[in-house]
């Protein structure tokens, strides 16, 4: 088994294991990847991709087209980003997690395993516009946790492992519970993630 590479521009010290494939599909515009990157066994990053520096998957991971990814970003074991998606820097995405397409993470996030993110109202019954979450800088996202269709995670806010979140989340505040209600947010967890 080797590495697949197709129309990739890869900067300095990047690591493609055997059995990953980079560039996948026929695109315009081919893949981007910053310096010092590590894709790991099995993982697929199809062509229009530009990813930043220190970027790490796990393995099998799937990146699909149109998305941007920023420095310092780790992409857990079997996640699926399915493109057209925007992650800022020092984001932590954790092991199986589900980013539809048009969702937008900003910087220095926290998403934890088994996270479920939405981007359809209506699965199949009507046709609407497909929109994913925001998740705005510094939001954490606890293991398991859904987020449905449109539904904005403010600044440092916290989503509690299991919450169901239908609607916006302020900014420095807990959502908890299924559906999840707001609440202020406790002092251990007042302030910014430690990513970066």
């Amino acid at each position: 088994m080797s590495e697949t590479v197709r129309d990739v521009v890869r900067g300095d010290g990047c690591t493609i294991d055997d059995g990953a494939t980079v560039g996948y599909g026929e695109f315009d515009a081919p893949t981007r990847i910053g310096d010092d990157a590590t894709i790991r066994t099995g993982s697929i990053v199809y062509g229009d991709v530009t990813i930043g520096d220190e970027f790490s998957t796990g393995h099998d991971v799937l990146v699909r087209e149109g998305t941007t990814i920023g420095d310092d970003v780790l992409v857990g074991t079997k996640t699926v980003i399915d493109g057209q998606t925007t992650i800022g820097s020092h984001v932590s995405i954790q092991t199986n997690v589900y980013v539809p397409t048009q969702t937008t993470i900003g910087s220095n996030v926290f998403v934890g395993p088994g996270a479920v993110l939405t981007n359809d109202e209506y699965p199949i019954r009507a046709d609407t516009e497909l929109e994913g979450p925001t998740i705005e800088d510094g939001a954490s996202i606890g293991a398991n946790a859904t987020l449905l269709p449109g539904v904005t995670v403010g600044e440092n806010a916290f989503v509690a492992a299991g919450a169901v979140v239908t609607e916006d989340v302020p900014p420095n505040s807990l959502a908890v519970g299924t559906p999840a209600t707001v609440q202020s947010l406790p002092e251990p967890l007042d302030g910014a993630n430690q990513l970066a």
